[in-house]
């Protein structure tokens, strides 16, 4: 029997309740807000408000109507094109998630970096790495999806496994963990967002992750709890209802 790589967070205290909580307010969101009005118009919207924040989480200048008008500086326009191909990647990392991971960073660093390099790990123990997250998306596990999603994030950021955009990847991988397992299924909740507006809290929790032991480990996934809750609400769905 393959053991559960997650197991160990799902005793950690405040951890599991923590994650169904904020799975029922995503659920709340999705279905009384915004199920009879889905569009992919919607779920275009909340990629385009998710590109944008992890843009600004990158480093970009742009505002969300200049990327919205296509008039974005490089950093975002390199989230949007990833965020415009991420949900056709939904069977590939279901399936191989290493392909799926190689294949967000070769779109997002297009005209970044050479092409021998893109999708590429930086040396040996980045390749190392990343096998590991990769069989962290293939392992049985019983943990929540949206920690899974969190766990993934964090350790494509602190592993930084690629030559550039690993923020972006990560952050994308995040949201594409929860809709290939089903939480959301049309990307309709901004992680992404969310995280702008903790900025603070999210870096902090992300060098806690890497440098913090399992207490930083902890804190991460406590702080992973209210991100996904303050993503629900910064669905285009809520704005819709208001």
């Amino acid at each position: 029997m393959t053991s559960d790589p997650h197991a160990w967070l799902i005793s950690l205290e405040g951890v599991p309740s923590g994650f169904a909580a904020a799975r029922d307010g995503i659920d709340v969101v999705l279905r009384d807000r915004g199920l009879r009005r889905t569009s992919p118009e919607l779920t275009a919207e909340s990629l385009l408000r998710g590109a944008h924040a992890s843009a600004v989480l990158e480093g970009s200048g742009s505002s969300l109507g200049e990327v919205r008008a296509g008039a974005g500086d490089e950093i975002a326009a390199d989230a949007v094109r990833l965020a415009t191909e991420l949900l056709a990647l939904i069977p590939v990392l279901r399936r191989q998630p290493l392909q799926a991971l190689a294949r967000m960073h070769t779109v997002a660093a297009r005209g970044s970096l050479p092409d021998e390099l893109l999708g590429r790990p930086r040396d040996g123990e980045s390749a190392s790495r990343l096998r590991g997250i990769a069989e962290l998306l293939t392992a049985p596990t019983e943990a929540p999806a949206l920690a899974v999603a969190a766990v993934v994030h964090a350790e494509l950021v602190t592993a930084a496994p690629f030559g550039s955009h690993n923020g972006i990847v990560a952050r994308a991988a995040e949201r594409l963990v929860a809709a290939a397992r089903g939480v959301d299924e049309k990307s309709l909740v901004v992680p992404e967002a969310a995280h702008l507006a903790l900025r603070a809290e999210y870096e902090s929790n992300l060098r806690g992750w890497a440098h913090g032991g399992r207490a930083g480990m902890h804190a991460w996934l406590l702080y992973a709890v209210e991100a996904w809750s303050a993503a629900a609400e910064a669905s285009p769905l809520v704005r819709e209802a208001e």
